[in-house]
């Protein structure tokens, strides 16, 4: 038991680092950049609004906070960003990753 809970010490370790690189790097904001730009040119922001508009809908106004309504999309939103979208980030990560192992 203690050697899986190393194991998930060293991987929380190396995701803090590497996030640490990315954002002193830019990567992250360059990343989130693209994101953007890809979830909107792939007409997902208007998928998730018409989504949101349909919950607030079907619940009423008055009977949805924020909170309802974040906890409602959240897994609506991550199933429609399209496959092309999720390998071309990973792509860019991994890039990100092997030029860091260089330097």
């Amino acid at each position: 038991m203690a050697e899986l809970s190393d194991r998930k010490h060293h991987d929380a370790k190396m995701r803090a680092t590497i996030h640490q690189k990315m954002v002193e790097t830019g990567e992250k904001e360059r990343l989130k950049e693209l994101l953007r730009a890809k979830l909107i040119e792939c007409g997902w922001r208007d998928q998730l609004k018409a989504y949101c508009k349909e919950v607030v809908r079907t619940k009423g106004l008055e009977h949805v906070t924020v909170d309802d309504l974040v906890a409602e999309i959240t897994p609506k939103g991550r199933e429609l960003v399209p496959d092309e979208v999720k390998k071309e980030l990973l792509q860019r990560i991994r890039a990100f990753l092997a030029d860091q192992a260089t330097v």
